[in-house]
């Protein structure tokens, strides 16, 4: 699955986060709510959606559901870290800081939708 290639997938029998080891190192630079956030991220499967507050509660900072938005806005791995795949409480997008913004987004999400069959 070529999409399989360019995001990063949590090993579903071991539950074992495959990132390079480029990417460990330089997201050890950033602060460590960002790195909870981006590493909560890599959890979420390819063609499915999660949103910032259910980031936010997987790291234990249930009410800072805006900060993770921001931690997302500032991850400059997308989109190895799939911050794609994460939208609002009411299904609407959010943003998207990677190129091309929330047209980006919506077609990276279609993509994997396409490639895993899913309307």
């Amino acid at each position: 699955m070529e999409m399989g290639n360019l995001y990063l997938q949590i090993c579903p029998t071991c539950l074992k986060l495959r990132i390079p080891i480029k990417i460990k190192n330089k997201i050890k630079k950033y602060p460590i709510f960002y790195q909870k956030v981006w590493l909560e991220c890599l959890k979420i499967p390819m063609g499915q959606t999660r949103t910032y507050g259910w980031i936010a509660k997987r790291i234990g900072s249930p009410n800072a559901a805006r900060a993770v938005g921001q931690a997302l806005a500032k991850n400059p791995f997308a989109p190895l870290v799939p911050c794609h795949r994460v939208i609002c409480s009411n299904g609407s997008l959010g943003g998207y800081s990677g190129i091309g913004g929330n047209r980006k987004k919506k077609e990276l999400l279609s993509k994997e939708f396409e490639l895993l069959g899913k309307p």
